[in-house]
């Protein structure tokens, strides 16, 4: 596994030591930064495929919101599709 060296701030540097000192899940400070980054990308990828999705309904064109147009659009579909 790569080793990294990083410079955290003070309360950040308490804050990890907490959590590993009140839970059990976690047996030291690399525990932590990796369950983070765990998280961080599980929540991108969910981002991701919002995004997709959002493109996708975006390119698929808006429903009017006039009624009369709505009713219309409809009709139409009806007799094309008979």
């Amino acid at each position: 596994m790569p080793r990294q060296s990083i410079s955290l701030t003070t309360p950040n540097d308490d804050w990890l030591k907490a959590q590993i000192g009140s839970d059990k899940e976690f047996t030291s400070k690399s525990d932590v930064i990796n369950h983070l980054i765990r998280q961080a990308r599980a929540e991108q990828e969910k981002i991701e495929i919002i995004r997709s999705h959002l493109i996708s309904a975006e390119q698929g064109g808006f429903v009017p919101t006039d009624r009369k147009a709505i009713l219309a659009g409809f009709k139409d579909t009806l007799r094309n599709d008979g």
